[in-house]
């Protein structure tokens, strides 16, 4: 069986979608270095809650290995 047009009008539904997409650059006006820290703060203000959590014995996942 040919497959007919199927590649080509796929190809240009493709270009279609990448061109409406099109990549903007980050516009939260940080430098490399400022969001290089930023993000590090947030990781560990994340790590903290999680270590909190953990040390709270708030046991989320449903399985209780004490019993």
């Amino acid at each position: 069986m040919s497959r007919g047009n199927q590649r080509d009008r796929d190809r240009e539904r493709a270009q279609a979608r990448a061109s409406s997409k099109t990549k903007q650059p980050k516009s939260d006006g940080l430098t490399p270095e400022q969001r290089r820290e930023r993000d590090a703060k947030a990781l560990q203000e994340k790590a903290a809650k999680k270590a909190a959590q953990a040390a709270g014995g708030n046991n989320a996942g449903g399985l209780d290995k004490k019993k």
